[in-house]
């Protein structure tokens, strides 16, 4: 019986975390120029990166908490990514980094963003947090000025009027504006994609785990997963479980999208589960740490597991993000930054601002004909799920001498080593096609490849040696789900969902954009990814199927 495992379908057709770790994107970007402070508001330069496709976050928050081992710089992030969901888990998790640690303290914060960043199933007070957290978010989105008071770290403004309609109503199907767990069955969508990627093999499913574990991600730099969290996390789609296994029953609503699927000729919205569950989230935070002491091993094997080494990275970037949850009121205060006249110690320097400014979806190959984008970006990051939209175009953004960061698809297990070379090779042919170069003194990498801005000198700053990563890939080749329609216990049919009258289009929503780079498609053989949307709720619900 022929099944979709080894096709790439596992990776689905929508990305919920890193597949590669977490960058400094600092180290990545060119040295700052002294002459520009003169030129910048403050005298301090600023730094802005386009990132294609990353995610969640996971890059700005190492970013922002290594920021005092570099010159001071003010971050201007702009994020462009393929569905409002991933828009929206960008805004909860900044949400939760900067929660008020009077309010949340550090390790109930921690263990918050594992549970709903990598978790399928949740405690309920980790899903009365991300119901009242989503209500709020909801209340903000309509309301510019009151977003802007309370959020300032965050701009819509490049958002067109009908995605803050459709980030809404992600936030209010978060907020359980629709019935209980019946809207979005998790344990029961994950099980049917379980069954849907291995066909026959599904009762050999810990076989094939084991498999995909020791001989793919394990043999490419992912030995500390352990054998039975990947287990548990294929079985289950719980990845950190850090309390008793019976406190999971909540499905995790901010993993769920929409999708538009044919049916009987018609085009019906369904919301369901298209995400990974092949690789899971241990490699953006589980596989490198600062602390060498937790990479040993004894006897050959590591002595902490990946989710050990996630929680304990994820609690220090929490740690250093208190820093810049600091009110603003008293960031620029001389007398605070000097101490008090009693002979209080002295409290750390507070960070430049930083701005998350989120770009609408269908942008990538338009922002180059608004001058305000042209030649402004020192570093350009692009997802491997998003490398087809490489272009001259896109390299016209970045300013001359800035870099460029490709996702490669080290982590993506379906894939042989002669895929993984012969999309690293389109990677540096679109990458040349756009006008860069591989960047000189760079260290040889499988998790990025990485370039400068071509036909200006070459840097003469050689970046510090990174072993990070970025977001997950968006897929290889069609999903079977997005050709064919899937068991009907695959979707739920979306409560009062209508999609939008000009659907929006994702150019890495299907595993066809990762098929694009390795075998670029000329013609009428452009593949034509489906449509993910999450349409505005109204009364009139879909009709089941």
């Amino acid at each position: 019986m022929t099944t979709p495992a080894g096709s790439g379908t596992g990776f689905g057709s929508v990305s919920w975390w890193g597949l590669s770790p977490a960058v400094d994107l600092q180290a990545e970007s060119p040295p700052v120029d002294p002459d520009s402070q003169a030129d910048t508001e403050h005298g301090t330069p600023e730094l802005n990166v386009l990132l294609l496709g990353s995610v969640d976050g996971r890059h700005l928050l190492r970013t922002l908490t290594r920021a005092a081992l570099w010159p001071r710089r003010r971050f201007r992030f702009y994020v462009l990514e393929n569905n409002m969901e991933a828009v929206a888990r960008h805004m909860l998790i900044f949400s939760l980094a900067l929660e008020d640690p009077e309010k949340m303290g550090l390790q109930e914060r921690s263990e918050t963003f594992l549970e709903v960043w990598g978790n399928a199933l949740l405690r309920p007070s980790v899903a009365a947090f991300v119901r009242t957290q989503a209500g709020r978010l909801a209340r903000l989105v309509p309301e510019p000025d009151r977003l802007a008071e309370q959020l300032p770290w965050l701009s819509l403004g490049a958002l067109k009027f009908r995605e803050r309609d459709a980030l809404e109503a992600v936030f209010r199907f978060w907020a359980g504006g629709e019935k209980g767990p019946e809207a979005f069955p998790m344990s029961r969508l994950w099980d049917s994609r379980l069954r849907h990627y291995l066909g026959s093999r599904y009762d050999a499913r810990r076989g094939v785990s084991d498999w995909d574990l020791h001989m793919k991600l394990h043999d490419r730099g992912a030995r500390v997963i352990h054998t039975s969290e990947f287990r548990r996390w294929r079985d289950t789609g719980v990845a950190f479980e850090l309390r008793d296994s019976s406190a999971y029953h909540v499905p995790n609503r901010t993993l769920a999208s929409g999708r538009l699927l044919s049916h009987r000729g018609e085009r019906v919205a369904a919301r369901g589960y298209w995400g990974d569950i092949v690789t899971g989230p241990f490699v953006a935070f589980g596989i490198e740490a600062d602390d060498e002491t937790l990479l040993k091993t004894s006897n050959g094997q590591p002595i902490k597991t990946a989710g050990e080494i996630t929680q304990h990275n994820v609690t220090e970037l929490f740690r250093a993000m208190a820093a810049w949850g600091r009110p603003r009121a008293t960031q620029g205060d001389p007398a605070q930054v000097q101490g008090d006249a009693d002979g209080s110690p002295e409290p750390a320097p507070v960070p430049e601002s930083f701005t998350v400014h989120f770009l609408s979806l269908g942008s990538a190959q338009t922002l180059h004909h608004k001058s305000c984008y042209k030649g402004r970006f020192q570093l350009l990051y692009v997802a491997c799920g998003m490398v087809h939209l490489l272009s001259p175009e896109l390299g016209a953004c970045v300013a001359p001498g800035g870099r460029l960061i490709v996702e490669l698809a080290q982590f993506l297990v379906d894939l042989r080593q002669e895929q993984l070379q012969g999309f690293s090779t389109r990677v540096g042919e679109l990458a040349q096609a756009a006008g860069f170069a591989p960047q000189p003194g760079a260290r040889s990498s499988q998790t990025f490849a990485r370039f400068y801005k071509a036909g200006d000198s070459a840097p003469s700053h050689k970046d510090p040696a990174v072993g990070s990563g970025t977001p997950p890939p968006e897929v290889l080749v069609p999903p079977l789900e997005a050709t064919n329609p899937p068991p009907e216990d695959l979707t739920q049919p979306l409560e009062g969902g209508i999609p939008p009258s000009e659907p929006l289009k994702q150019p890495s929503e299907s595993q066809a954009s990762l098929l694009e780079a390795l075998v670029p498609p000329t013609g009428s053989q452009t593949p034509k990814p489906e449509s993910l949307t999450v349409p505005p709720e109204t009364n009139s619900p879909i009709p089941n199927f």
